[in-house]
C-alpha cells in the first residue's frame, strides 16, 4: 500500500519548501525563485511582492538587480501561456517542454488576424515582418514595442479582435510580432518601460541578454526534468495537478511521471506523486503566516485546491481560478486583502481566525507596507472579494 500524506503533512511541506515560515526566510531571490520552480509575472507587481513575502530584507532592488542586472532571473512565457520569472536554466527546461509549443499556436493566432483582416498572404507577410523586427534589433539593440513601430512603421497593420463583441478592439500587427518571438525564444522582455509595477517592457534578442540564449533541449527530456523539479516543491500531488501546472497533455505528463520515477502516494484515497526517494515523513512546523500577491505561485500551485482552499474562501479568486492576494494560516487560505487607492492594505477574512494570527497578519502587513511605499499598484486578474474590498 502507497504511504499516506496527511493534509496536515501536506502543509508542513507547502510551508518549509516555499520558503513561508519566518526562519526560512532568505534574501538570496534567485533561490526564492528556485523554491517555487519560477515566480508568476504575468502580474509584474507578483513578482516583487511573491519575493518579499519570503525575504528576510524585502526589497525591490534586490529582485531588480537580479533580473536586470546580475540577470540570474529571466522573464520567459510557458506553462499555461503564463509569463515566469525564472533562472536561464530553468527557463530552458520551461522553453523547450511548454513553450516551443504554444509559440506555434501564437503563430497560427496572428495568422488568422491578419488574414480576417483582409491579408491575403498573411504567412508570408510574418515570415517578412519577423525578418525586419529581427534586423532593426540587430542594428538598433534593446527597444519597446512604441520604439518598434516607430523605426519600422510600415509593420502598423490594424488587426481588429474580437470582432461584434462588447469588448472589440483594434491592435497593430507590429506588436503581435515581438510576442511570437519571444515565445519561438528570439527576443526577451528586459526592463519595464516605467516602474516595477509597470507590464510593458523593453525587448532584446535573447542571446544578447542570456548567455546560451534559450538553447535547443529536447522536449520530452526538458520534461523529465522539469516534472522532477515541481514535484520536490509542489509534492504531492496528483497528476492532474502537474498536466494542469505544466499545461501539458495526459501523453506527456505520464512519460514526466515515469520518465523521473515519481512515486505514488495515497492522498486520503486519491493518487498522488512525490519525487523519487521525497516519501519520508517530514515534521510538522509551528503557527505561521503569510500575505500573498495575486497569482503568488503557492496559491496557483495546484489545480485541485480543496486541501488548502475551503470553500468559504473561494471569492479569494476570479471566475477562471485565478488568485487574488491571500491571507494564508497553517498552510490555507484564511482571507483576502487589497491596497486601497489611499494607499492602505484592507482585510478580509473568510474563515474565524484567533486574535494571534490577526496580531501575526497584521506585523506582515507592516511589511509589505514598509516596502511598497508610496506606490499604488492594481491588481491584473482581481478576485471577486476584491472589488468589494475597494468599494
Amino acid at each position: 500500500m502507497n504511504r499516506t500524506i496527511t493534509v496536515d503533512e501536506r502543509r508542513a511541506r507547502l510551508a518549509r519548501r516555499h520558503l513561508l515560515l519566518s526562519d526560512r526566510r532568505i534574501d538570496d531571490v534567485v533561490s526564492i525563485a528556485d523554491a517555487v520552480v519560477a515566480l508568476h509575472s504575468t502580474d509584474p507587481v507578483t513578482v516583487y511582492l511573491s519575493a518579499a513575502a519570503r525575504m528576510q530584507h524585502p526589497s525591490i532592488e534586490a529582485v531588480d538587480e537580479a533580473l536586470y542586472e546580475q540577470r540570474t532571473l529571466v522573464r520567459h512565457h510557458g506553462m499555461r501561456r503564463t509569463l515566469w520569472v525564472a533562472t536561464p536554466e530553468t527557463v530552458r527546461l520551461i522553453h523547450a517542454a511548454t513553450t516551443r509549443k504554444i509559440a506555434e499556436t501564437e503563430r497560427r493566432r496572428t495568422a488568422k488576424y491578419l488574414a480576417d483582416g483582409g491579408m491575403v498572404d498573411a504567412e508570408t507577410w510574418m515570415k517578412d515582418a519577423r525578418e525586419q523586427v529581427l534586423a532593426a534589433f540587430r542594428e538598433h539593440g534593446p527597444m519597446s514595442t512604441r520604439e518598434l513601430g516607430d523605426l519600422v512603421p510600415e509593420l502598423k497593420v490594424p488587426i481588429e479582435l474580437a470582432v461584434g463583441k462588447s469588448y472589440a478592439t483594434t491592435i497593430s500587427a507590429h506588436t503581435r510580432i515581438p510576442l511570437m518571438l519571444g515565445f519561438e525564444g528570439e527576443l526577451v522582455r528586459t526592463r519595464p518601460t516605467g516602474t516595477w509595477v509597470n507590464s510593458q517592457y523593453v525587448w532584446a534578442p535573447v542571446d544578447a541578454w542570456v548567455d546560451g540564449g534559450m538553447g535547443d533541449l529536447d522536449e520530452k527530456e526538458a520534461a523529465v526534468t522539469l516534472a522532477e523539479a515541481w514535484l520536490r516543491r509542489f509534492g504531492p500531488a496528483t497528476q492532474r495537478d502537474l498536466q494542469w501546472w505544466m499545461g501539458w497533455t495526459v501523453a506527456l505528463t505520464k512519460h514526466a511521471l515515469a520518465g523521473c520515477r515519481a512515486e505514488a502516494v495515497d492522498l486520503d484515497g486519491v493518487v498522488g506523486y512525490v519525487a523519487e526517494g521525497d516519501a519520508d515523513p517530514v515534521e510538522p512546523v509551528g503557527p505561521w503566516v503569510a500575505v500573498l500577491p495575486g497569482l503568488d505561485p503557492t496559491t496557483m500551485g495546484w489545480k485541485e485546491r480543496a486541501w488548502y482552499l475551503d470553500p468559504a474562501c473561494t471569492d479569494a479568486f476570479d471566475s477562471v481560478g485565478n488568485a487574488g492576494p491571500t491571507i494564508w494560516a497553517d498552510g490555507r487560505v484564511v482571507g483576502a486583502w487589497a491596497q486601497g487607492p489611499d494607499g492602505e492594505f484592507r482585510s478580509h477574512y473568510f474563515l474565524d481566525v484567533p486574535a494571534g494570527v490577526r496580531k501575526a497578519v497584521d506585523a506582515e502587513v507592516a511589511r509589505l507596507r514598509t516596502l511598497v511605499g508610496a506606490t499604488r499598484f492594481s491588481v491584473r486578474f482581481p478576485s471577486h472579494i476584491q472589488k468589494r474590498l475597494l468599494d
